[in-house]
């Protein structure tokens, strides 16, 4: 009896280890794979081997993009929720106010998905946006300025140039008004070249009163945190689909409202031009400690 019991803990222990090996096997394929994926899906090394994801202005193109025309709006394509695409940490880190641009035009599929991630919806039953409000009172209106041949569309074609104003419940843009207003947008804002030079500038109104009626006199502070919110999810998202973006406060107020032809109570607050950039910018782990070594020896804090 003792002997077979003996031969049953050897065979449970065996099995035990080989299940253990298997599981070990399992976790180094599933490594090896990843590996590979990652190489052939377009990762690319970048200076100081940073991963620069793609192509400078390359971002995720869905295949079969349709895009409606019903009057003087525009349906734009669905926001998607990319994975595999720059990490938080990444976009933060990358992220740099550009101001020199290819003379290339941006998709329709990345405006769109500058637009959600201005201030789309992110909520489904209160519809609540992808930019924090106070008091989900949402005091911003986003308006679009296109050149002419800016923006691409699927069949090879261009949006029309034009000021679109962008209704985040349906993700459609409104034509405003027709024509190429970029050269006279930079003009309103003290000649910066890189407006004009930009795909597209996204103009952010606010409407007070949609905040300071609940919140009183400190409702302005929140409309201004606000579009700063707003700007930097430009910043973060034109980041992550490889393009350029720098926002602008140094404008003539009534002459950029009169471009957009904004109503009365709208009031502007920020131009952000957006673009392919000529170049990238990318910084390494090893640069940032290197940076923050070098200041706490300064300081006395390290050896």
């Amino acid at each position: 009896m003792y002997t077979i019991g003996l031969g049953r803990a050897m065979v449970s222990r065996y099995l035990a280890l080989a299940v253990l090996l298997l599981i070990v096997v399992a976790i180094g394929v599933a490594m090896m794979l990843n590996i590979l994926i990652t190489r052939f899906i377009g990762v690319e090394k970048g200076p100081e081997g940073v991963d620069t994801y793609g192509e400078i202005g390359a971002g995720v193109e869905p295949a079969n993009v349709t895009i409606v025309f019903r009057d003087n709006v525009v349906l734009l394509p669905y926001p998607k929720i990319r994975r595999g695409v720059l990490s938080t940490e990444e976009a933060i880190a990358y992220r740099r106010s550009i101001r020199d641009y290819a003379d290339r035009p941006i998709s329709i599929v990345q405006l769109s998905q500058l637009l959600w991630a201005t201030y789309g919806i992110s909520e489904t039953r209160w519809g609540l946006r992808t930019t924090p409000s106070a008091g989900a009172t949402y005091p911003l209106e986003i308006y679009v300025v296109v050149g002419d041949g800016r923006v691409s569309l699927p069949d090879g074609d261009s949006l029309k140039a034009g000021v679109y104003r962008y209704d985040p419940h349906t993700h459609s843009l409104a034509l405003v008004r027709a024509g190429d207003f970029m050269v006279e947008l930079s003009s309103a804002a003290v000649n910066q070249r890189w407006v004009r030079e930009a795909a597209i500038n996204v103009v952010i109104c606010a409407v007070y009163e949609r905040t300071t009626r609940v919140y009183g006199e400190r409702g302005y502070r929140y409309v201004y945190m606000e579009v700063g919110h707003a700007g930097q999810n430009i910043y973060l998202e034109a980041t992550a689909l490889n393009l350029g973006a720098v926002v602008i406060g140094a404008f003539y107020d009534d002459w950029v409202k009169g471009i957009i032809n904004a109503e009365d109570y709208e009031h502007p607050l920020y131009i952000v031009s957006v673009g392919i950039p000529r170049e990238v910018y990318r910084v390494s782990e090893d640069e940032i400690a290197e940076y923050i070594d070098g200041r706490r020896r300064d300081r006395g804090l390290v050896d």
